[in-house]
């Protein structure tokens, strides 16, 4: 598996490739955010560390512009930072990052977090995946197996934590899920995030499975408690 590595500090970009070799990963490094998103389009990766101050482009606008991009929206992406204050996760998570690391960081549990991602990502481990039912509400169709969604006649390109979030509430139609259980079930052992990392990632999944996003007919607020399915 081959992971691109976008950090313009060479020591820290040289230590997460040593530790990348050792855990088996092919690796790449780049140095600015141009060049991040031109290698990932061009040959995607299995995975990206991208550190969020890189020259030209930054983090954030590299995310943003990947999941807009129908090659790369499922790429599993882990923002690196030294900033690590609540606003910044929720703003790195907000635009589109499936975890976030604050620097300085201990390079095992980076490998941690890589293969915990990948291990959910639409890549894998390179085992086949286990077989997994269809999921089909009201005009939505979820195939976990192909990791497909498909709202009405078009298929939608979702982050791996989008599609999980979708697969939970759209597989218990009506059930309540709070917040501190969808963090649980969508990040599992990631650590920095929040439970307004649901909030901010179910605002993003209702802008690609709502007709109107502002008036929710799928997924659901159910104040004090947290979000569900509409009952199909």
């Amino acid at each position: 598996m081959r992971i691109l590595i976008a950090e313009d500090d060479a020591d820290i970009a040289a230590l997460i490739a040593h530790y990348l070799e050792k855990a088996g990963y092919a690796s790449e490094s780049v140095s600015d955010g141009g060049r991040a998103l031109a290698t990932a389009r061009e040959t995607p990766p299995d995975l990206i560390i991208l550190d969020l101050m890189l020259p030209g482009l930054n983090g954030l606008e590299v995310c943003k512009a990947l999941r807009l991009d129908n090659r790369t929206a499922a790429l599993p992406i882990i923002m690196l930072t030294a900033r690590g204050e609540e606003s910044e996760r929720i703003l790195g998570l907000g635009s589109g990052a499936d975890d976030y690391v604050v620097k300085p960081f201990s390079p095992n549990e980076l490998m941690a977090r890589v293969r915990a991602l990948l291990r959910r990502g639409p890549a894998g481990d390179g085992r086949p995946a286990p077989a997994a039912d269809t999921i089909t509400y009201k005009h939505i169709l979820v195939d976990p197996a192909r990791r497909r969604v498909r709202v009405g006649a078009s298929d939608v390109d979702l982050t791996t934590n989008e599609f999980q979030l979708l697969s939970v509430l759209l597989s218990s139609p009506g059930i309540v899920f709070s917040r501190e259980a969808l963090l649980n079930r969508v990040w599992k052992d990631q650590t920095y995030v929040t439970v307004r990392s649901v909030d901010t990632l179910v605002k993003r999944l209702r802008k690609k499975v709502e007709a109107d996003p502002g008036e929710p007919e799928v997924i659901l607020t159910v104040w004090g408690a947290g979000y569900k399915a509409a009952d199909a």
